[in-house]
């Protein structure tokens, strides 16, 4: 897919901006705020993402939705400086299959993944 505008440089940035579920999810629901966070994407080029993504990101299936604690973690992590692809990253390898951790121990595993490298 093509956005007239959009180089590879910037395109690089925004995919770097975030997981592409939460890119999908702020197409999807024309979130300009979202969109313009990223660097180097004012209103004009955020409303043309969302005018010619949109349609075609109709049939993308999300991922399954993130618990509050996730959320609270990823949050966290972000304040800290973590950029959120790299948070996500370490917090799905912190999960380690437990059904419901509590935050402490998902962020102290999180942040001991992404301190170790």
């Amino acid at each position: 897919m093509t956005i007239s505008g959009i180089g590879p440089k910037l395109a690089v940035t925004i995919l770097s901006g975030g997981s592409v579920e939460d890119l999908v999810a702020a197409i999807k629901r024309s979130d300009l705020a979202r969109l313009t966070a990223i660097p180097g994407v004012g209103k004009k080029t955020a409303e043309r993402i969302i005018l010619e993504l949109r349609d075609k990101l109709q049939d993308f299936v999300e991922g399954p939705a993130k618990s509050t604690v996730e959320n609270d973690v990823l949050s966290a992590l972000e304040n800290l400086g973590y950029l959120r692809a790299h948070a996500e990253a370490a917090m799905r390898r912190a999960v380690d299959g437990d059904r419901d951790p509590a935050f402490d121990v998902l962020f102290k595993r999180a942040l001991q993944i992404l301190t170790k490298g």
